[in-house]
């Protein structure tokens, strides 16, 4: 995607010489707007809300506030490249889309759409263990596009084993853990809509397709529904985990595994200690803990904790091409994109997700020209300076 700043930035221009009130937004801020406009509560505030006070939501943002790109001139920016690589696959951006569940809940077509749209893009998806549509179903929307499959890791082994058979299978390439949601954090926002979307039948399409899970119901998930989400209630997540468990993982899949949700760099070390293929530097976007340092602010430390042996990824606050290129500059080797492109799904489906993710792209291109530097590689932390 060499350039691509400049031809989706033109091509906008060129196609609405004329504000058009029915077009899609560009502005983060209005994506929001729209989506509260076509959502119900319980829905738009499963997506937009955060833990308690939604104070790590703040911390996250105000994180990327904090550094400030220094651009440098004279550089010879007009050719520019921004494709990375990963466990030694090539993709032609540094953005994923970060896994996230029951997108049923934002649009009907939800993993669908979300997973057509980054295939349009040829950015990897990372199909949520709470996704509505089985991942089998995600994975073949896709064809031979990037995908990586995210794991909760169930309290039934084997379940956890049946998922990562069922992920290498349906041509996922990578494994990713998530750390921080051994249960589900107070979140206002839930409680006070009395909502959560599993409890009817929405997020669990891995769980009643499932051979080891269906083997534990005395009825079919169609035959008894109500009985086997009390089963999912009570075997999703795992507290009990210890670092020794990740063995488990490496006896049952040859893909590479990402832990996500590292923040503290202690727990980076231990990760390379045991072997891991990769981290993700995540507070769940605030969804997890009230309090919490901001991924941002987390991401530097972990990056000098793990010298370098294992690549360091990064999601939690990322909204504009700007807070890409930061985090590149800090370290991460690619970032997740969470709530904009839920937003996007919200107000226009497959198009909206495809709108989000290539203005996010062409913003990163610009923004990383502009910076004075010619590919995404070369970003380093002397392209910023962070306020005192």
């Amino acid at each position: 995607m060499k350039n691509f700043g400049n031809q989706v930035q033109f091509k906008v221009y060129q196609n609405m010489p004329s504000p058009d009130p029915n077009r899609l937004p560009v502005v983060y801020e209005e994506w929001e707007e729209r989506a509260r406009e076509v959502l119900e509560e319980g829905p738009f505030y499963y997506v937009a809300g955060g833990a308690g006070g939604e104070s790590t939501m703040q911390a996250n943002l105000q994180a990327f506030q904090r550094w400030k790109i220094v651009p440098r001139m004279l550089r010879n920016v007009e050719e520019r490249d921004i494709s990375i690589e990963l466990f030694g696959q090539g993709y032609s951006s540094p953005l994923l889309l970060a896994p996230i569940g029951v997108q049923s809940i934002i649009h009907p077509e939800g993993e669908i759409a979300a997973a057509r749209a980054c295939a349009a893009m040829k950015i990897p998806y990372i199909a949520s263990s709470a996704s509505t549509k089985p991942m089998e179903e995600i994975a073949e929307s896709m064809g031979d596009a990037p995908k990586w499959f995210q794991l909760y890791w169930n309290k039934d082994p084997e379940v956890t084993a049946s998922f990562l058979t069922r992920a290498e299978e349906a041509g996922y390439s990578a494994i990713v853990v998530t750390l921080d949601t051994a249960m589900m954090a107070w979140r206002e926002q839930d409680l006070k809509n009395v909502y959560l979307p599993f409890l009817i039948g929405e997020g669990v399409g891995n769980y009643f397709t499932d051979p080891a899970f269906c083997s534990n119901l005395e009825e079919s998930p169609e035959e008894d529904p109500a009985a086997a989400i009390m089963h999912w209630t009570q075997t999703f997540g795992n507290p009990s985990l210890t670092w020794e468990d990740l063995a488990f993982l490496r006896k049952h899949t040859s893909l590479p595994i990402l832990l996500k949700g590292i923040l503290h760099p202690d727990d980076a070390k231990l990760a390379v200690e045991h072997g891991v293929d990769g981290i993700i530097v995540s507070n769940h976007g605030g969804r997890q803990v009230d309090g919490a340092i901001g991924a941002l602010e987390a991401l530097p430390q972990v990056c000098e904790a793990v010298e370098g042996k294992i690549p360091v990824l990064m999601d939690s606050g990322i909204r504009r091409g700007s807070d890409v290129v930061k985090a590149l500059a800090l370290g991460a080797k690619a970032v997740l994109v969470g709530r904009p492109c839920m937003y996007g799904l919200a107000v226009a489906g497959e198009e909206g997700v495809r709108e989000v993710l290539q203005n996010m792209l062409a913003d990163t291109d610009l923004t990383l020209a502009l910076a004075g530097e010619r590919a995404i590689r070369e970003l380093n932390q002397s392209n910023l300076k962070k306020d005192e």
